[in-house]
């Protein structure tokens, strides 16, 4: 079926529950609103056991839910997944393609745009109609600035932040469901060596409500044992800047920044972080900010909702006991 310019498509991304993620949501409420000015909205799932997936996303805003139910297209290989996309959206003509600024996407959405010589715009925050078109915003000059693209191509693609679109509540009325028949790429020169999974309680950085991030200030590894318990019990991820990172004391995939990942937890906890550009450009349209650092001149403090100047050494032992006490009452 052919679609006209103000359609929108949402590519979801699942968890490893099986569940639409939340920025997968998001990007359902931001379509719904995108599409009530002419089109309509569609997701598109490719995975193994997606119905009940497919059925809450038909129930959260989509008109139509287009999947692919095979065991080999879990886990998500580039390899796969693309050669499929590619066919799907070929057929459907024009329109405006919405996935998730992730890992995931960040990797799918390039290899698309050029397979179907379409136009990428990644790391949106913003994206209005106008005319018979989509503006797409995204952060320039380090996040310093924001630049309004429109794509030369009647089908445009884009990665969106956490936090463009809001999630709409479960609708008694829900789209419709449609399989695709497809055909699956016989072989792909990539595979999945080896996996390791979040451990008990942990949740995925940009999915977490609450991420907890410390900078070089922590001065080694030990501090971050005291940033996880304080995630531990806020529900949240623990998050760093660039430096601690490539000093060894925390893993890449918890990066935050314009290098790292972009998140927009409600609730972000900057601790021995001074705020640069870069990082900032990561973590800046998160909910509320709390800074806690020992120098009263560090940046951080003029984009924190609250800002507490002191070492992190006698700051986070009494905020983890206060935190202890209130999750007891």
């Amino acid at each position: 079926m052919r679609e006209n310019d103000l359609d929108v498509t949402v590519i979801a991304e699942l968890d490893e529950a099986g569940k639409p993620t939340r920025l997968t949501l998001e990007l359902l409420g931001l379509g719904r609103s995108l599409a009530a000015q002419g089109g309509g909205l569609s997701a598109v799932v490719l995975g193994s056991g997606v119905e009940e997936a497919c059925s809450e996303l038909a129930a959260r805003g989509a008109d139509r839910v287009f999947f692919l139910d095979r065991p080999e297209l879990t886990p998500y290989n580039p390899e796969v997944w693309t050669p499929l996309l590619a066919t799907f959206f070929r057929e459907r003509g024009g329109g405006l393609v919405l996935a998730g600024h992730t890992p995931l996407g960040q990797d799918l959405l390039p290899r698309l745009a050029f397979s179907l010589q379409a136009g990428l715009v990644t790391d949106c925050v913003g994206i209005r109609v106008e005319g018979e078109g989509f503006i797409l915003t995204k952060p320039v000059y380090g996040g310093n600035a924001l630049a309004g693209m429109k794509a030369a191509t009647p089908l445009a693609l884009t990665t969106v932040r956490s936090r463009v679109g809001e999630a709409l509540p479960p609708s008694a009325s829900s789209g419709e469901l449609i399989p695709l028949d497809l055909e699956t790429p016989a072989e792909a020169r990539m595979r999945v060596l080896e996996r390791h999974r979040l451990e008990a309680g942990e949740c995925p950085l940009e999915e977490a409500r609450v991420v907890v991030s410390g900078g070089r200030g922590m001065g080694g590894e030990e501090g971050f044992e005291t940033l996880r318990e304080l995630a531990r019990f806020l529900g949240g991820a623990v998050g760093a800047s660039r430096p601690p990172v490539d000093a060894g004391w925390a893993p890449t995939t918890c990066q935050v920044g314009i290098t790292g990942k972009v998140v927009a937890p409600d609730l972000y906890v900057a601790v021995a972080i001074s705020g640069s550009s870069q990082h900032l450009s990561g973590m800046g349209d998160s909910g509320k900010i709390v800074a806690i650092n020992k120098d009263p001149e560090a940046y951080i403090f003029r984009v924190s909702d609250y800002g507490v100047v002191g070492d992190w050494r006698e700051v986070l032992p009494a905020f983890l006991s206060k935190v202890r006490e209130l999750v007891s009452e």
